[in-house]
């Protein structure tokens, strides 16, 4: 893969500039492709913008603010409650969000010369949304490629990891101080450690309470 070119989707969030770090290390030449759903915090963009040309890679925003006329969820109305209730999805999921992300994605790689997608969706810590499961990721790689007549490959690098473990590849990728300092993981547009209460803060921030005890419980062995 070192030879080859790939395409990240990226939102400058923990997750997927984990993958970055990740794609950086296993490509050639990477690329990001950042999407302008309407989402509540248009930081979120400014943050993944300034990340890409931080660490020297090309940056691409596609709009999908159609999603907005489509469906109403807590990530693009400020109206709707950020809410996680067992047994139901969250509030903040966005209906066809990845499938749509991924296939444009995809078209964009082709245009560029790319044959490997990379996203930071995960199985273990997926919030109950439908578009993280790996059963999806491998039944859209197959419609992409037949679709297209291509043979992508949709990497994963964290689909079976829990946040610990994303914090633990973060540190073996030499990226545990950059992705904790520069990435903008928080429902309310806070970057860093965020606001500590949204539930993605509190996944991201648990997340790293527990692989530091891990880490310090290593060193003392």
């Amino acid at each position: 893969m070192k030879n080859e070119k790939a395409v990240v989707v990226f939102s400058g969030g923990q997750d997927s500039t984990t993958c970055l770090f990740w794609a950086l290390k296993n490509f050639k030449e990477v690329a990001t492709v950042t999407f302008d759903y309407g989402q509540r915090h248009s930081a979120e963009i400014e943050c993944a913008r300034k990340i890409a040309e931080e660490l020297g890679v090309s940056f691409k925003v596609l709009d999908m603010t159609l999603i907005n006329q489509l469906s109403a969820n807590a990530l693009t109305r400020d109206d709707i409650e950020v809410t996680a209730t067992e047994g139901e999805l969250p509030s903040t999921f966005v209906p066809g969000r990845n499938h749509l992300f991924l296939s444009f994605a995809a078209v964009y790689a082709d245009a560029i010369g790319a044959r490997h997608l990379i996203t930071g969706v995960s199985e273990t810590d997926f919030s109950g949304y439908p578009d993280c499961r790996d059963t999806f990721i491998k039944s859209l790689n197959v419609t992409l490629n037949l679709a297209m007549d291509k043979q992508f490959v949709i990497h994963t690098p964290l689909m079976w990891l829990n946040k610990s473990e994303v914090w633990e590849l973060s540190d073996q990728l030499d990226a545990l101080d950059f992705v904790q300092e520069k990435t903008l993981t928080c429902y309310n547009g806070i970057p860093s450690s965020g606001c500590g209460e949204c539930p993605s803060c509190i996944l991201r921030n648990e997340g790293l309470s527990a692989y530091k005890a891990k880490k310090a419980a290593g060193a003392h062995l």
